[in-house]
């Protein structure tokens, strides 16, 4: 199991603390230090079973400046948003948990990470 964090992130300092109190043995990933490339963000797109703009972060600066809100979502421009999360991890949502299973979960609420941990 693997989880990627940014640690200044409340969200992510608790799904840490779910995982340490069940005992679950994982491996952190600072994504914004380690920054995963297009394939690994495809790979785990395939895993959530969602697409690159359901895990964006319009909110942030970057996204504002790249005006990404306005983007069209669909499987022409697909790859136009996995680069913008590989250039700029920052709009990647947060926690993401890669499960035993093969499947991923975005782990923003403790019931999200036991369900992770349940498979």
């Amino acid at each position: 199991m693997e989880i990627w964090i940014n640690p200044a992130c409340s969200k992510c300092r608790s799904a840490l603390t779910l995982l340490d109190a069940e005992g679950a043995s994982y491996t952190v990933r600072r994504y914004l230090e380690d920054v995963p490339s297009p394939e690994e963000i495809r790979q785990v797109l395939d895993r959530l079973g969602l697409e690159p703009w359901d895990i964006t972060r319009t909110r942030e600066a970057a996204a504002k400046e790249l005006g990404v809100r306005e983007w069209p979502r669909d499987a022409e421009n697909r790859d136009r948003w996995i680069d913008a999360l590989a250039t700029h991890p920052e709009l990647i949502q947060r926690p993401i948990i890669t499960a035993e299973d093969g499947t991923a979960v975005v782990a923003r609420s403790d019931e999200a990470v036991r369900d992770a941990l349940s498979r």
